[in-house]
């Protein structure tokens, strides 16, 4: 070919089929090279999760590869090498992906074994149709991983949803901790990775494609990034964790580390007292970050019968602390207000707790049923 007979249609494709493949395998790199976290520093993302995402950067760059050289020298999509081709890429990208989508939850650490096992039928019918080529085997290969696909979906919804109670039963502080946008975002871009390699898709559709290839890629490293390790370890139980006889008391609401211990017997009904105590009245809800397992240190007891405490008052964790810190900023506002003080309604929120303004705007509303601007207009 020579290059007067290349439409410029073409070079603009292969640009961005270049760009799809080299920023994949950049983040890859980072991802696995870099020992900090260079776009938030302050956070430190869970190892399994970076080295998932890795691993998926670096999958996708090597697809690009080798459906390069398979058009450069083949092109023929009745050949052996294109049903190899996507064999290996459906079950190197939907493993890859179903891997970065488990670790994202950190309530448990889920197998990915499960995604491996359902994964082998396919490529067994791949296998037949390079031994028996038949047209059959194609589509029940393509049903398969379309249903495959679904029931992933139907059970990751399931799962978020499991992780989204775990957060509010053990965090008051949701900034980027939910991950149910990233992941359907990624569920979207899975299944157009399989309708890539399965389906006939017209020009058009695939330059969308690569461009939400880099939408993902951008989207994935900032999940990545954002996403702070959690304490994902099993609430302990009353008959493995034996009773603490100290409490720790805070010396100040956000040094919950700096303690003075205390003698006490812990009991269920003296948990009421304890949070009054070492929590209300030291204004320990007011530490940003503050989880449950820290507050049930810091009253000397552990995070299975604060729970129980939690669930018996028919609250969790999240409308305890949050509850707290509305009534510490409406404590505040009347405070500064009656005073004539300058004041702004973000620096009350973070004087109340919290991280960023968005999270206090939806705490605010769910405690008091309107926003914050329509009850100042009060």
């Amino acid at each position: 070919m020579f290059l007067q007979d290349i439409s410029a249609q073409f070079i603009l494709f292969f640009i961005l089929y270049g760009i799809t493949g080299i920023v994949p395998l950049i983040a890859s790199v980072y991802l696995l090279l870099r020992r900090g976290n260079a776009f938030a520093p302050l956070v430190t993302p869970p190892i399994r999760l970076r080295r998932w995402a890795a691993s998926f950067y670096a999958v996708s760059a090597l697809g690009h590869v080798w459906w390069y050289l398979f058009y450069i020298y083949s092109n023929d999509i009745h050949s052996i090498a294109y049903v190899v081709i996507v064999i290996f890429d459906c079950v190197a990208l939907i493993s890859t992906i179903a891997g970065t989508l488990l670790a994202m939850l950190q309530d448990r650490k889920r197998p990915i074994w499960p995604v491996f096992a359902a994964i082998i039928p396919f490529a067994a019918l791949g296998v037949l149709h390079i031994i028996f080529p038949q047209t059959h085997l194609i589509s029940i290969a393509t049903i398969y991983i379309l249903t495959l696909y679904v029931l992933f979906s139907v059970y990751l919804v399931f799962a978020v949803r499991q992780y989204g109670r775990w957060l509010n039963d053990n965090y008051a502080d949701l900034e980027n901790k939910k991950v149910w946008l990233s992941q359907v975002v990624l569920l979207v871009c899975m299944l157009l990775f399989i309708l890539y390699a399965l389906v006939d898709i017209d020009t058009i559709l695939i330059y969308i494609l690569h461009f939400v290839e880099l939408l993902l890629f951008g989207l994935l490293l900032w999940r990545v990034e954002t996403l702070q390790q959690l304490d994902s370890l099993p609430a302990e139980q009353p008959d493995s964790m034996p009773q603490p006889d100290t409490v720790m008391e805070p010396e100040a609401p956000a040094q919950a580390q700096q303690v003075a211990v205390v003698p006490v017997n812990i009991d269920l009904s003296h948990i009421e007292k304890l949070l009054e105590e070492r929590c209300v009245a030291t204004r320990l809800y007011l530490q940003h970050d503050l989880s449950l397992l820290q507050l049930a240190q810091a009253i000397g007891t552990n995070r299975y019968y604060l729970s129980q405490y939690f669930s018996a008052q028919g609250i969790n964790y999240n409308a305890y602390i949050n509850g707290l810190r509305i009534s510490h900023f409406i404590n505040r506002y009347h405070e500064v207000s009656g005073n004539g003080q300058p004041f702004t309604v973000q620096q009350l929120a973070s004087e109340s707790g919290y991280h960023s303004y968005s999270t206090f705007s939806l705490a605010f509303k769910q405690r008091m049923g309107e926003s914050v601007t329509a009850w100042m207009r009060k």
